[in-house]
């Protein structure tokens, strides 16, 4: 696995080796030891979530509070997601920021978002497929979100507002400026 830095404290992309041949294919999505390596600290997923989405789904942007944040390694099994995280640490120089990557099931790349983003993402094919590992439960009295269409984050989805599908809840929230 190579791991890729981005502009974001602890968010990097992790590249996998795909071995193939007669029987099918093989990929090493997760080792212990390197992640902890490149984190410094220890990480502990604890449950692991499948989401299946069809084409212009909208997912979030969804967080935890503490003491129930979740750091996410996310996994694309089928078609291909634009992903975007929201820095939602205030003593980073990235707070307000947003990292946005297209995840496909066919680059063979996870994305791993430490504890303080907000997280959401847009189905680009006709059907996706999510696997997502987190490291602390999901405690759904200490979910929270922020608007997909913030005007302060002003995220560019690729698509027009009337062609995304969003749920009532994600539609609900309140603006990203606290």
């Amino acid at each position: 696995m190579k791991y890729k830095e981005t502009d974001f404290n602890g968010l990097f992309l992790i590249s996998h080796k795909l071995f193939k041949d007669e029987r099918g294919s093989f990929k090493e999505v997760f080792r212990k030891n390197e992640i902890e390596n490149k984190l410094n600290y220890k990480i502990n997923f604890c449950q692991e979530n499948i989401v299946e989405s069809k084409i212009n789904v909208l997912r979030g942007l969804h967080f935890q509070k503490e003491p129930y944040a979740q750091s996410k390694l996310i996994s694309v099994l089928r078609g291909s997601i634009l992903d975007v995280a929201v820095d939602i640490r205030r003593n980073h120089k990235t707070f307000g920021k947003y990292f946005s990557y297209v995840l496909d099931a066919n680059n063979n790349e996870s994305l791993f978002i430490p504890r303080g983003f907000a997280h959401g993402y847009l189905a680009l094919s006709e059907s996706v497929l999510i696997k997502y590992s987190v490291d602390n439960f999901y405690n759904p009295n200490m979910e929270y979100g922020i608007p997909y269409n913030d005007n302060f984050l002003n995220i560019d989805w690729g698509i027009k507002q009337g062609e995304m599908i969003i749920s009532d809840k994600d539609k609900s929230y309140n603006s990203f400026q606290w």
